[in-house]
């Protein structure tokens, strides 16, 4: 796997037995009230951020009472924590970078908590702007091939005629990337072909990625789990690549 998706695919495969679904549901709300808050209004249309969030409200089978509440919560009707966007940048091991994208009430505690997180498991946190001009604000969707009914030529097609940037043949699948103002025109382009996704999400992609093997691969998948759980934390991207078999 080129290792754009390769932690998006992981995080993927773990959410189907995630036994922290609370922690799931209070971070996919949270995600909707900011969105609300900052676009000013419910309506997804012309807000991207909200759009993403109650897609991921949807994938997390988040109940439509805590969607409601959420909505509410960032209209301003209910009271609630004041969040602001965050993101942290680093190394893990293997000097694999790191973008980490946080919702906090309290940047102190949050900065303190994720220098700890890097420090304990092998990475070390940087400046602003260490690693961020490695990665580029894209769409992407990740298709499994024992999903896929058409094959990989019209797959191909369907992908490039809708406006995708770029179309990946994986070991155990298939990448299209975007631009993220594409992202709406080949989503519905593969809604409309009855192509499932396993992910579906503007991300933050690798230019480049770094190979890890041995203890350094077991100590990244380790950092990664640990910023996931992390409740702060909303998304954590990086440019590791490792073996297919310790994606299990």
């Amino acid at each position: 796997m080129s290792g754009h998706s390769k932690w998006a695919t992981i995080k993927h495969k773990k959410s189907k037995t995630d036994a922290q679904r609370g922690k799931v549901f209070t971070k996919v709300a949270r995600d909707i009230t900011v969105a609300v808050r900052q676009g000013g209004g419910s309506d997804p249309t012309g807000n991207m951020k909200l759009k993403l969030a109650l897609q991921k409200a949807k994938e997390a089978n988040l109940p439509n009472d805590n969607v409601q509440r959420a909505i509410q919560k960032g209209l301003g009707a209910t009271e609630g924590a004041n969040y602001e966007e965050l993101t942290y940048e680093g190394y893990g091991p293997g000097g694999a970078a790191i973008m980490v994208e946080a919702m906090t009430d309290n940047r102190n505690r949050t900065a303190g908590e994720i220098r700890h997180l890097f420090s304990k498991h092998g990475g070390n946190l940087g400046e602003t702007g260490c690693v961020g001009w490695m990665f580029d604000k894209k769409g992407l969707f990740v298709i499994g091939g024992e999903e896929l009914q058409l094959d990989e030529e019209a797959l191909m097609t369907i992908a490039l005629e809708a406006g995708a940037d770029d179309f990946k043949v994986e070991d155990d699948g298939y990448e299209i990337i975007t631009n993220p103002e594409d992202f709406d025109a080949v989503q519905s382009a593969l809604q409309a072909a009855n192509i499932k996704t396993s992910v579906a999400q503007i991300s933050l992609v690798p230019q480049n990625t770094v190979a890890l093997q041995g203890d350094d691969a077991i100590k990244m998948l380790k950092l990664m789990e640990i910023l996931e759980e992390h409740d702060d934390v909303q998304e954590v991207y990086a440019n590791f690549d490792i073996p297919e078999e310790m994606m299990e």
